[in-house]
């Protein structure tokens, strides 16, 4: 299943798919004609979720391994995505309702909230342990989002964050039973929709200045 965009009243919400949900180009284009649908038809918020037992696992090794020339423009396509998710005009909130790995574990942490399924799924960057470092826009956005000792605990360890350890650390706000997710996630920000967007857009550029320069760095 390729994302599908629905709505919950004026909440926009973007399913990611039912599969591991990486980042193909595929995906990329797909969900960006999303968020420009999100945007224009006006949507108060975003909230990203998906159908299977996978937020999502990040980059496409596979496509990678096969395209090895096209690295460091589809480096700047997932970098893009970061970004815009990141000060998109808003209130965002990831649901995640098991595997968040890698970037996609960094697409979770771009929203303005996470709720992640408490009694299954693991959140991770496991780039330490698969001898991948970070580049320094995903640093800076990961770095923009947690506490300090947050940052260390996640990005230099490898370790893999049940819903109820990421909620205790800091990395996700809420945690929700299975099947529950979504919609914590949307009550969770449907009392902050309708906010004038021209202005949240110009607080969200400020607050992630740092980040932002890196992530459309080219």
């Amino acid at each position: 299943m390729t994302p599908t965009l629905s709505y919950s009243d004026k909440i926009a919400v973007l399913d990611l798919g039912d599969s591991e949900n990486r980042f193909s180009p595929e995906f990329l284009d797909t969900v960006s004609t999303h968020l420009d649908t999100v945007v224009s038809e006006g949507a108060h918020a975003l909230v990203t979720t998906a159908s299977g037992k996978f937020y999502s696992n990040g980059l496409d090794l596979e496509w990678l391994g096969a395209h090895g020339d096209q690295l460091q423009s589809y480096v700047n396509r997932v970098h893009a995505l970061f970004a815009r998710v990141l000060a998109l005009p808003m209130p965002t909130a990831a649901a995640i309702p098991g595997h968040a790995f890698g970037a996609g574990a960094m697409l979770a942490i771009a929203h303005d909230y996470r709720v992640m399924r408490a009694d299954r799924g693991f959140f991770c960057f496991p780039e330490v342990d698969i001898h991948i470092p970070f580049t320094t826009a995903m640093a800076a956005l990961i770095q923009a989002k947690l506490t300090p000792q947050a940052a260390v605990a996640s990005m230099t360890t490898g370790r893999r964050f049940g819903g109820v350890d990421a909620q205790t650390i800091g990395i996700v706000d809420a945690t929700a039973a299975e099947g529950a997710v979504t919609d914590a996630a949307i009550g969770l920000i449907s009392a902050l929709g309708g906010k004038d967007q021209t202005t949240l857009a110009a607080i969200k550029k400020t607050m992630f200045e740092h980040a932002l320069a890196h992530l459309t760095a080219t």
